[in-house]
């Protein structure tokens, strides 16, 4: 995935803002597959503040790694607000940090679980929890691509509005 130079002014401003206040961030990725992680390391001094992330793509890679409740994943789905909300609280508890990041969704080429290509679920989770549902067209890479940027534009956005 090549990154914008306005995701990458995101990131940098992500790993600044955390910085300053002492904070850290981990990262629980299915359909965006650790690029959300890949954009946040980018940048130069990401180590004082990125501690790790999961890639679980699998539904029992969900449930064994980042403690998400195989009951929420029978009755809600895996593309839901409620998994990607528990993925990015189990990444916090996995890895110890502040925050938490959580991306579910559907890449393509096929629908899943009944739900169309281009449904996505980003949640962040930390001192703020957010939640936002993405509707993206386009091929699996352009949702991928659309669905990390998002969550590294939403998350540097709660962090500015926050100070």
């Amino acid at each position: 995935m090549a990154l914008s130079n306005e995701i990458l002014g995101f990131a940098a401003e992500i790993v600044d803002h955390l910085r300053q206040r002492g904070e850290t961030i981990s990262t629980a990725e299915s359909l965006t597959a650790g690029s959300v992680s890949s954009a946040i390391v980018t940048i130069a001094g990401a180590s004082d503040v990125f501690v790790g992330g999961t890639t679980a793509y699998r539904d029992e890679i969900k449930v064994s790694h980042l403690n998400v409740d195989p009951a929420l994943i029978q009755k809600h789905t895996v593309i839901s607000e409620e998994v990607a909300v528990a993925m990015a609280k189990g990444a916090i508890t996995s890895f110890g940090t502040t925050w938490g990041i959580g991306t579910t969704g559907v890449a393509g080429p096929n629908p899943l679980d009944g739900y169309p290509v281009g449904v996505v679920w980003v949640a962040i989770e930390g001192p703020i929890s957010h939640t936002i549902e993405l509707a993206l067209s386009g091929d699996r890479e352009s949702v991928r691509n659309a669905a990390t940027s998002s969550a590294i534009a939403t998350f540097a956005r709660i962090l500015r509005h926050r100070s």
